[in-house]
Parts: C-alpha cells; structure tokens; sequence
C-alpha cells in the first residue's frame, strides 16, 4: 500500500559570520520561531524541521547532501534573516535535487516605529538578504518556488502548502513502481509514450507483467480472505440484492474479492503504487477487474484504463498531494456533453473504473452486463460525484516533451437521475465554457483519461509541473482560444530553444 507517511520540509535560515556570535544566537532563536509560527498554523501538511542556521558554504553543500539523501525529506524552504552572501550558496544550490522554496519573510509583522535603530536594522534585513539570494537562483536557473509576506497571512501559508503539497506528489512519484497487466489498447495513439524519458523525467518505473501472473494469485486467494472482504462490501456499501448472500449473484461477488485480494498481493508483493489493466487482455480473469480498481484507488494507488500508464502514474502523484483534505481524486473519461437546455456540461464516466473518493452519498455494489471485453458481468460501484470546484488534468507524451493539460471545472449533479446508466459517474461545468474548453483541450493534444480532483486546485499543479520541468497548459476562467492557441506556439518555441542549450 502506498506511504502515508507525513513528509518533512526542512527549514534552512542564511546568515553569516559578520554579525558576532551574539547576533546569531538570536538569529538562530528568531528562526525556530518562524519555523514553530508555521507549524502552529496547521495550515502546511508537512512537518516543518529546523536545520541550523548556514553560515559558511561548506554546512550549506552539506545539508543539501543531506536532504537529498533522505527520504522523508520532499524539499526544503529557504530563508535568508539577515544578510546570507549569496556565493556560498552556489554549490549548495548546484547539488540540490529536492524542490525549491524561498520564503522572503521576517519574524516582525509590524516595524517598531518608535525603537527602531540600526541594531534592529542589521538584525532584520531579509528585504536585503533574500534579494541577494535570489539573484542567485535565478543566475543559476534554478526552478523554485518564490513566497513573499508574513508567516500570519493565511494567504501566505496556503501558497507553501501547495508548494508542500506538490513536493510530496513530486516526492512519490520519484520512488513510483507501476505494473503494467498487459499492454495498452489496440491502435490507441495517446496512451503510448516514452517509458524511458518518463523514468529519466519523473523517476517513475514503467514495466509490464502478465496477466496470468496475477491469475495465479487471484485463483490462489484463501477462501476466508474472500469472506472478509464480502462483510467489508456489505458494511460500506449498499449491496444490490442480488449480490447479497443467497443472492443468485452472490458468486460473482465473491470472485470480485478474489480478484482484490489476488491484485492487492501482487503489488504489495511487488512494492507497486500504481497499475494499469486492459480489457482487452484478461488472460484467465473471469472479470474485468472493477470494485478491486475502484477500492485501491481509494487507498491512494494510481491506476489507468486500458494500459494508460501516464494516466496512472499521474494520478498516483495527485493522491498523494491530496493526503489530508478529505476530499476525492479519480481516475477519470470525457464521455459525453450535454449542449443544452441550460449550461452546457460533460458527463465524465469509464466503464467502471472511477474512485468512490469523489462520491457524494454511500456508494451501490452493482452487476451488469458490459458489451465489451467477453467476460462475465463485472461487480463494480455506481455513484454520482459530490458537488464542488475541482480540477481535470491529463499527461500526454508530444515526442520532444511531456505536456500537462488542466482545466479548471465545477462538478454539478445530473440534470436528471441517471437510473439506467450502471457505472459510477461525474458531471462538469468546465471553465470558462464547454466550447472554449473543449477547442483549447483539443489544440493542446489532451488525453481522453484524466485525473479529476477535488482535493487540490491548479496552483499545486503548476508548482508541480515545475518542479518536474514539465510543460503545464492551464485553461481556466481567463482562457480564451485565441491566446491558449498563442501560449501553445510560444511554449512550443520555449521548449525547443531550451533543449538545444542543455
């Protein structure tokens, strides 16, 4: 099962020797303030860990080495209290391979007008040292993440915890396993790609097994285990009556929770966050896999339909941004749109993978036909998606590059009940419009499978994208075509002249 580990950040204050020993005692304690100020907020889901103050070029390389080989470190927020120069930096910052954040802050909300002197001045001058410092970065180049105001603002608490929050997505992905049950769908363009360049540029590892590999453990499942994971269905869910025990169903019910028992063996077995199923390529499954997909999502597992690795990969990231909110992310399709009477919107669906996190009332245990691939009627959970703001992004490899493509959306509920549509569902108003979104998406080459969540807006993404220097195309309420079609050729351009200069 994926970590739910809390990551750490550390916090890393810049000063230097000028000042006496008497000066860096108080800037030593006046930074553990700042750093308690952070964590008391309970604004920043990560445990904020004081790091000594960095005087000298030799501790700063030291303790970016450090944090680099640490594993419950996912980056580190950088502050200069006085004034830190910024040449001892360079190696530190070279070696670094942790995400970024500088925080230009001071422990005084308020200036004291009537006490102020030039001992307060010299004391309290992050204006002066983070100015010098964040020359450096941007002499470097460095990818980072800039934070400018008081720990008190809430405004500037919730912008680190995005930061913090991609850091730990950015973080999981790193260290990713993701099986592969078969390959992807026959003749489908956008879920192929590059599963070297994605290893070399997110970190996650992308290989394929076969299917009857997990057979083998689905046929093997103890019947006990299938019996508590049948009292677990029927104390989460409403079970259709079929399905219940003595029902004329009951057995494929059963032989849904051998197939979770059997796939949650074989990647805790194998260390895997994330897979990937095919309904084209089922081997010895009686089922397409469906309650087990949607339930291990729910648990943080990445997963994408019909061999869409990316897919899967990207929303293994997004769970684990998300640790905390309480609230759901999904695996997810564009299905169908509805053009009107009233606001034009999308009903989002697959046929039957969608991750109960995002559901708004107790989710139905239901069997059906499916018309596609030649198995028996799968068991799987039908539900409509919770009301709110949210976010539908997509991974899609363009050859050169990655891209990733995010629309901003509000998840409605149905215009009408859905009662013979038998698969767990999301409908959207996208921003700004449907049209817009739909031409911009289009043009931007965006996936079908997405990741819809509810549980972190945009600005996590883009600071995600950033850490893993990866191209973000966001459509929001500000998108028109016109300019999203400009913003596509300059980036195109940007990306082209950048991978000639390295």
């Amino acid at each position: 099962m994926p970590s739910a580990a809390k990551p750490q950040i550390w916090f890393l204050t810049g000063s230097q020797h000028l000042y006496g020993a008497e000066t860096l005692a108080r800037v030593a304690d006046q930074s553990q303030q700042l750093q308690r100020m952070l964590t008391d907020t309970a604004r920043i889901s990560a445990e904020i860990v004081w790091r000594p103050v960095l005087t000298d070029s030799a501790a700063i390389r030291q303790v970016m080495t450090d944090a680099n080989a640490d594993s419950s470190c996912v980056g580190v927020v950088a502050w200069m209290h006085t004034f830190s120069p910024a040449k001892m930096w360079i190696t530190g910052l070279d070696v670094l391979r942790k995400p970024l954040l500088h925080l230009h802050t001071q422990l005084n909300e308020a200036l004291p007008w009537s006490t102020i002197d030039m001992d307060f001045m010299n004391l309290n001058q992050a204006a002066h040292g983070d100015r010098e410092f964040g020359f450096v970065q941007t002499r470097l180049g460095l990818a980072r993440k800039t934070v400018a105001g008081h720990a008190a603002d809430p405004e500037v608490t919730r912008r680190i915890d995005e930061w913090v929050r991609a850091a730990a997505g950015h973080h999981h992905l790193r260290g990713l396993r993701l099986a592969r049950f078969g390959d992807n769908m026959r003749d489908v363009a956008v879920t192929e790609g590059d599963k070297v360049e994605a290893e070399l540029r997110f970190g996650v590892s992308v290989n394929t097994y076969g299917v009857d590999d997990l057979v083998a453990l689905v046929d093997a499942v103890p019947e006990a285990d299938v019996d508590l994971l049948v009292a677990d269905y029927a104390d989460t869910y409403t079970l259709a009556p079929e399905l219940a025990r003595g029902g004329d169903r009951h057995g494929s019910l059963r032989y849904a929770a051998r197939i979770e028992a059997g796939l949650r063996r074989f990647l805790t077995d194998g260390g895997f966050g994330a897979f990937t199923t095919n309904f084209q390529d089922l081997g010895g499954l009686r089922q397409l896999p469906g309650l087990a997909v949607q339930r291990l999502m729910a648990e943080g597992y990445g997963f994408g339909g019909e061999g869409d690795w990316k897919t899967s990969a990207l929303l293994a990231a997004i769970k684990a941004m998300t640790t905390g909110t309480g609230r759901g992310t999904s695996f997810m399709e564009d299905y169908t749109y509805h053009f009107g009477p009233g606001t034009p919107k999308i009903l989002g669906a697959h046929m039957l993978e969608v991750c109960p996190t995002i559901a708004a009332a107790r989710p139905s245990c239901e069997i059906h036909p499916l018309a596609i691939g030649d198995r028996e009627d799968p068991v799987r959970l039908v539900f409509d998606a919770a009301p709110g703001p949210g976010v539908v992004a997509g991974l899609v490899d363009l050859g050169d590059r990655f891209r990733l493509v995010a629309n901003e959306i509000q998840v409605v509920p149905p215009d009408e009940p859905l009662p013979r549509l038998p698969v767990a569902r999301a409908v959207w108003q996208p921003a700004p419009n449907l049209s817009t979104s739909a031409e911009c998406w289009l043009m931007a080459g965006g996936p079908h499978h997405t990741v819809l969540t509810q549980a972190v807006g945009s600005g996590v993404l883009r600071d995600f994208a950033q850490m893993a220097r990866t191209e973000l195309v966001l459509i929001d309420e500000h998108t028109t075509t016109d300019a999203f079609a400009d913003r596509l050729r300059w980036n195109q351009a940007y990306h082209r002249l950048a991978q000639g200069l390295h």
